[in-house]
């Protein structure tokens, strides 16, 4: 019988179990990937993937930033501004047509042939700026071609009732008063207040897509700022481990970031400054100004009915005074319109006069006359200044929309590709330290 075996030199306890081993392993293990996240090229590579991915970031921002800025002010150029000019033409246009025609039929019999070619230019530049609005509408601006769409069936309606007075006027019919004020009707209680509206709300996405830039974008700025410390911070970091005051890479880095930022803050400033004065220099008055020609059309077309009523009713009377009280509160601040409207006040009262003594002749003459006292005169003159004070500020208002614009022209691309070289001269700059641990 054999004898139990020994082997010299070890002992059964001596023996190692294979989970001890195990764990031991996993120990070692962690405590090498510990080394090595805590070792100076691991940091030095998370320090540059920090870098890299905010200069992705900001650059991508930037860019996103300034293309909705250029977007919306070339949108504003192309549609929202010129859609908002045809709405104001087209009132011009209708309430153009509705004096004219009221004028022509105060004239009685034949018309005077100027004031047949004003209606008909009238009428045909509101077919013009309802084709021009129309074709500036957005896909989705569904409540603006339903107002377009009310206005141009209700045009030819109120264009066969002037022509159905005319004939009577022309034929001495008396129903043709009749006619001209049920074509009247039409006009201020539907076309009119339709256009207003549809000007109304053009202007209002002219000034909010303006005051929506009118500050610089702080945002993208800030994200800038933030790039740069983080450079700094990393030089300051690079240079305590390695020994080196400058890394090359890393001033080209600052370099890029620095040019972006300095890129944005004068852009972003001459832009919102431009935004700014478009806004205070040409909406603000454009609106006030076309405020004050709505105001002069009614006033206009409240003298006139009230000429084709032979002054029997005070209703076209009050709100002849309402609103030219309302355009001299207006324009309290301008001297010249206030005077003009004064004037155009004065020669009214000599209608008035002359029709509490039943001199219709005279009234008629004073209304539609072109004497530097009739009315129709200071009415001009105070729709030339009106006219003249709309044009100048719509074009200071495009002239800083495109100011506005044009100062970000290459930015969008420009802040990708500086972005893009900051991130690259970052790793440029990494790499020979990273070989100095291998």
């Amino acid at each position: 019988m054999l004898g139990a075996v020994i082997v010299v030199g070890t002992t059964p306890s001596a023996a190692v179990p294979p989970t001890t081993a195990a764990v031991t392993s996993e120990a070692d293990s962690r405590r090498e990937l510990q080394r090595l996240i805590r070792s100076t090229p691991a940091r030095m590579i998370a320090l540059g993937l920090i870098l890299v991915i905010a200069f992705v970031i900001t650059g991508t921002a930037t860019s996103i930033s300034v293309s909705e800025r250029a977007r919306t002010l070339d949108t504003l150029l192309v549609r929202t501004e010129p859609l908002a000019n045809s709405a104001q033409n087209l009132y011009g246009a209708l309430s153009v047509a509705d004096a004219a025609a009221s004028t022509a039929f105060i004239a009685g019999g034949l018309e005077p042939r100027d004031v047949r070619d004003r209606y008909t230019q009238a009428i045909g530049n509101a077919g013009t700026e309802l084709i021009r609005a129309s074709d500036g509408l957005a896909v989705t601006d569904d409540a603006a071609r339903t107002v377009l769409m009310e206005i141009g069936a209700g045009l030819p309606v109120y264009t066969g009732l002037v022509e159905t007075a005319r004939a009577n006027n022309r034929s001495g019919n008396p129903v043709g008063a009749a006619y001209l004020g049920e074509a009247s009707t039409q006009m201020q209680s539907y076309l009119l207040p339709r256009a207003e509206r549809l000007y109304a709300e053009q202007a209002a996405r002219v000034s909010n897509d303006q005051e929506r830039f009118v500050n610089p974008p702080f945002v993208a700025i800030g994200l800038v700022v933030v790039c740069l410390i983080l450079l700094v911070l990393a030089q300051i970091y690079l240079s305590t481990r390695t020994r080196r005051k400058l890394n090359v890479g890393f001033l080209g880095a600052s370099l890029a970031i620095s040019l972006l930022l300095g890129w944005m803050l004068v852009a972003g400033l001459i832009s919102s400054i431009a935004t700014d004065r478009a806004l205070d220099r040409g909406v603000a008055p454009l609106q006030k100004l076309t405020s004050g020609f709505i105001l002069a059309q009614q006033a206009r077309a409240d003298e006139t009915l009230n000429l084709i009523r032979r002054g029997s009713t005070r209703e076209f009377d009050a709100e002849f005074a309402q609103n030219t009280d309302r355009l001299t509160e207006l324009f309290a601040d301008n001297a010249d319109m206030t005077g003009s409207v004064a004037a155009w006040k004065a020669s009214h009262e000599r209608i008035d006069q002359a029709l509490a003594v039943g001199d219709f002749t005279t009234a008629v003459t004073v209304a539609t006359g072109n004497g530097v006292q009739d009315s129709s005169t200071q009415f001009r003159l105070l729709d030339t200044m009106l006219d003249d004070g709309i044009a100048g500020a719509r074009a200071e208002l495009r002239g800083n929309v495109v100011r506005a614009k044009s100062v970000l022209t290459g930015l969008a691309s420009g802040a990708i590709v500086l972005a893009v070289a900051a991130a690259a001269t970052v790793g440029a700059g990494l790499i020979p330290r990273l070989r100095e641990y291998l």
